[in-house]
């Protein structure tokens, strides 16, 4: 058994060049290569010449190394559990599509080339590029068994959804015709090129209508947009369609082309999996709405002192998913710094948004690249830390650095120090963290030097069940962090301490010497006093409600309620991430199926009865159609809102419409539009519209008129943090994974 980061770094450019390398085959069985069939994908590239098998290096020169084997392609026409058997996720595009992600940035298949990847490796697979020669190759080769996901920029229509399954939409754009800045409409037909297979021919079928203004020409070599424009440009094609998001990158490169919205089609771009493959599409919606969920949150900015912090009235922490700074506890957010900092942003009226990166993520870097304000993860003071940039707060706790073994040793064992007991040993544990410089010093000292172990991604608790596993001998942890594993487990020993105390801190960057001031007058005030040592006692001190705490801390997202089953059933069929639904659920019922509130709303979700009626669905209190009509209202309220919202605002505005109606919420993008914000944006924006929709001088002019305002803006980010603490959670345990 070894441990290993499960989502190493992407490297866009390699990846494409490789992608062009490829071998591709054709149909068969599965596990068999026979030769392509006519129409299926070919050879990317000719397999390199092999060395004669005598060659030898020259004097002076490397050998290089053996290129890997040219991929074979198979059929696979199972869900993700046969994927898995591969271990490979065939990416299906055309076969222009690498060519796009080189010359231009903005471009969605440099974005979803990476995003495509980063799922596959999130799931333990090899992502690999699958091309065809055109748009219309696509959906045999996904149905035929010779690819399992179409990952391109890719459009929803009805025609293909009776062949194929859609994940939820990644985008929904516009079909722009595009012409000649000097065409001049004629009584005939305009003559429009469009790639065979694409969306657009049916899109000009259906505009014809009896009129026929257009008449198509069908394109069936491959050529990436780029070209297209070229031709229509240089008069080779009268016209073409793109979709807007294509247009709004190519087109500021053809002054000499416009495009036109007359064809008043919209469409949402989604990618597809087979229709017998509901594992593989559930997967990848719970995936697309995490990354958007964790790439907004976790969006750098700009780095921010005390004064622009408070403009934006946000604090952003970055931490860890850690049982004593930040962790969840039946759907609760908990923690000693998670309690701390909510009372020091209550004392300013500031909203806490906790951000927690990758378990392989430097918390000094992330600082320093303005992921958040300030890091509060049980960080030790070092001078490694403070080369880094990091300016340290007054230290609120101290502890010992204790060596952690799986048994005690002999009672008839002479008493040793760490440096004895550690000389020659292996000893594993966190290269980010305090210990890992410790030990490398302490290892100077030794006359037979301990073995030192970089284990990236490991949290203290899986490196204690890694060394009570037999994986390694020892590892080392704080002394406050071996206090609360010793409440609910009695497996492993403390056999030393490395010398010295160590003081644990906040930190900030050097430029921030006024927040710096107000953290460390909030620990000067709260210094062991009433609130402080209730907090401390609560996590550290107090056996019974640390037992309590620690024994049902949330060690993993597989399980988050005791209806997974149903939200699960209920979310996958409508395109929802369940984490979602199950974040909510909390925040409506704690999961009780009985709750009612004084409004008459029953059940799980809440809803109330005429509502579920409309739903088709009686009795709330059973759980299956509490959680029914719940996902059912969800959907009928995203609905409500423009379909060309990126996905991860449609959610907050979905969720704040649930809390307050949804036209409370369109009077807030109003006023949000009329204040100067984006009415597009929640956060930042339309909450704090909403917000003033409490104050006569703004409800009294609202369609809707007076809403509660805090309600909904509190309602949408504690759903928000509960789900990103689900995702901390689940990150934990895929980064460190045994294999």
């Amino acid at each position: 058994m070894s441990y290993r980061n499960a989502t190493p770094p992407f490297n866009l450019l390699a990846t494409v060049l490789l992608g062009a390398l490829l071998l591709l085959g054709g149909c068969g069985q599965r596990d068999a290569a026979p030769a392509a069939a006519p129409g299926a994908e070919r050879a990317a590239a000719e397999p390199a010449a092999e060395a004669p098998a005598d060659s030898q290096p020259a004097a002076g020169e490397e050998a290089e190394e053996p290129a890997p084997p040219a991929f074979v392609n198979y059929v696979e026409r199972g869900d993700l559990d046969a994927i898995h058997d591969h271990g490979t996720l065939r990416l299906l595009a055309p076969r222009y599509s690498e060519d796009e992600a080189l010359p231009r940035d903005g471009l969605p298949s440099s974005e979803w080339r990476a995003l495509a990847e980063k799922f596959a490796r999130s799931r333990g697979l090899q992502p690999q590029w699958v091309y065809v020669d055109n748009f219309a190759d696509l959906v045999p080769a996904l149905v035929d068994g010779r690819g399992d996901v179409i990952a391109t920029n890719f459009s929803r229509t009805a025609r293909r959804a009776e062949q194929v399954a859609f994940t939820r939409a990644l985008q929904t754009v516009n079909e722009l015709l595009i012409t000649r800045a000097d065409h001049a409409a004629g009584d005939g037909k305009l003559q429009v090129a469009v790639r065979r297979g694409s969306a657009f021919a049916q899109t000009l079928a259906e505009d014809n209508g009896t009129e026929g203004r257009f008449a198509i020409t069908y394109l069936d070599e491959p050529m990436d947009n780029d070209a297209l424009l070229g031709a229509v440009a240089a008069g080779t094609y009268p016209a073409t369609v793109i979709d807007s998001n294509l247009a709004d990158v190519l087109l500021p490169d053809y002054p000499q082309l416009r495009s036109s919205g007359e064809l008043q089609s919209q469409r949402a771009i989604a990618w597809a999996v087979r229709q017998k493959a509901p594992q593989l599409k559930s997967a990848l919606d719970e995936f697309f709405t995490s990354e958007r969920l964790v790439a907004s949150q976790q969006r750098r900015s700009d780095l921010r002192d005390w004064e622009g912090i408070r403009q934006r009235r946000t604090l952003r922490v970055l931490t860890r998913n850690h049982p004593a700074s930040y962790f969840m506890w039946r759907g609760e957010l908990m923690g000693f710094d998670y309690d701390l900092l909510k009372r020091f942003a209550h004392d300013h009226q500031l909203r806490l948004s906790m951000v927690v990166p990758g378990p392989d993520v430097d918390l000094a870097e992330a600082l320093q690249a303005g992921m958040g304000d300030m890091v509060a993860a049980s960080l030790t003071v070092t001078d490694a830390r403070r080369k880094q940039g990091l300016v340290f707060s007054r230290p609120y706790l101290q502890v010992t650095e204790q060596v952690i073994a799986a048994h005690k040793p002999s009672a008839d064992a002479p008493a040793q120090s760490s440096a004895e007991l550690l000389a020659g040993q292996q000893v594993a544990v966190n290269p980010l963290s305090s210990y890992y410089s410790h030990l490398h010093k302490l290892a100077g000292t030794q006359d037979k030097p301990l073995q030192l172990t970089a284990v990236e991604g490991a949290t203290t608790e899986q490196l204690i069940d890694a060394v009570v596993d037999g994986e390694f001998p020892y590892t080392v942890a704080d002394s406050h962090l071996v206090n609360i594993e010793r409440t609910y487990r009695d497996d492993f020993a403390v056999v030393a301490q490395l010398p010295g105390k160590r003081d644990i801190a906040w930190a900030v960057r050097e430029d921030q010497p006024q927040l710096l001031q107000q953290l460390n007058g909030f620990l000067k005030k709260h210094h062991r006093d009433l609130f402080f040592n209730v907090t401390y006692n609560k996590y550290f001190k107090q056996p019974k409600r640390m037992r309590r705490y620690q024994g049902e801390r949330l060690r993993t997202a597989k399980a988050l309620s005791p209806y997974d089953p149903l939200v699960r059933k209920y979310a996958n069929g409508a395109d929802r991430d369940w984490r979602m639904v199950v974040s909510q659920m909390y925040q409506e019922s704690q999961f009780n199926p009985r709750a009612k509130s004084f409004a008459g709303a029953r059940g799980l979700m809440q809803v109330l009865p005429r509502t579920a009626r409309q739903m088709g669905v009686g009795n709330l209190y059973k759980p299956e159609n509490g959680i029914r009509a719940g996902v059912s209202y969800l959907g009928w309220l995203e609905q409500r809102f423009p379909q060309n919202l990126p996905l991860d605002q449609k959610i907050y505005f979905t969720l704040a419409a649930y809390n307050a109606g949804h036209g409370h919420v369109r009077d807030a993008r109003r006023l949000a539009a009329h204040l100067g914000k984006d009415p597009d944006r929640w956060f930042g924006n339309v909450e704090d519209a909403m917000l003033m929709l409490s104050k006569p001088q703004y409800y009294r002019k609202a369609r809707f008129g007076y809403v509660r305002g805090r309600e909904p803006v509190n309602y949408v980010r504690q759903i928000r943090n509960r789900y990103l603490g689900y995702l901390s959670v689940a990150r934990n345990n895929r980064d460190f994974t045994p294999q």
